[in-house]
């Protein structure tokens, strides 16, 4: 094999890896084809609406456990699939 004729096998590798991964890229981004959001949307903003109503408050760790957990009723907690139900 002549220098030459090796020169362009060797050089189409990288050329080749390159062209695919813009393909690819390309392929999967779709950045010619997407939406701009920003640009094209018109969002209406209206003031917010509603209300605050405040229902407890806890300082530090005053309370250690959630009212109404169940982390003691294990057999609560857990249900038996099938079988017995002893």
């Amino acid at each position: 094999m002549s220098d030459d004729g090796g020169l362009w096998l060797l050089l189409s590798g990288p050329a080749g890896a390159t062209a695919l991964y813009w393909a690819l890229y390309r392929y999967y981004r779709n950045t010619d084809k997407s939406h701009a959001f920003e640009r094209e949307t018109k969002v209406d903003a209206k003031p917010v609406t509603g209300h605050d109503q405040k229902v407890d408050e806890v300082k530090g760790t005053q309370r250690t456990r959630i009212e109404g957990d169940n982390v003691s009723d294990y057999r609560e907690r857990v249900r038996r699939v099938g079988g017995d139900s002893s």
